[in-house]
């Protein structure tokens, strides 16, 4: 199993900003969520930030949960 932390994630987020990209999206993988979910910071943000869960975000990013198990990807925006 891979090392999946709220940290690594928002080490993800944090370069994104150095480097002035924005990010659109975040994909994880249902494991991978499964795992973030545990970490209660990370649960209250995203369980808060909507009802339905096809529209919840984290640090205003859309969530995407895909069907690969591990996966930790951001998505940015092509401008």
């Amino acid at each position: 199993m891979p090392d999946l932390t709220v940290k690594k994630l928002d080490d993800i987020l944090k370069e994104s900003t150095v480097k002035k990209i924005k990010p659109e999206k975040i994909l994880l993988g249902y494991k991978a969520y499964g795992e973030l979910m545990n970490d209660r910071n990370f649960f209250d943000e995203v369980a808060g930030s909507a009802m339905d869960p096809n529209k919840r975000t984290y640090k205003n990013i859309r969530i995407k949960v895909t069907q690969d198990e591990y996966q930790i990807e951001v998505k940015f925006s092509k401008k």
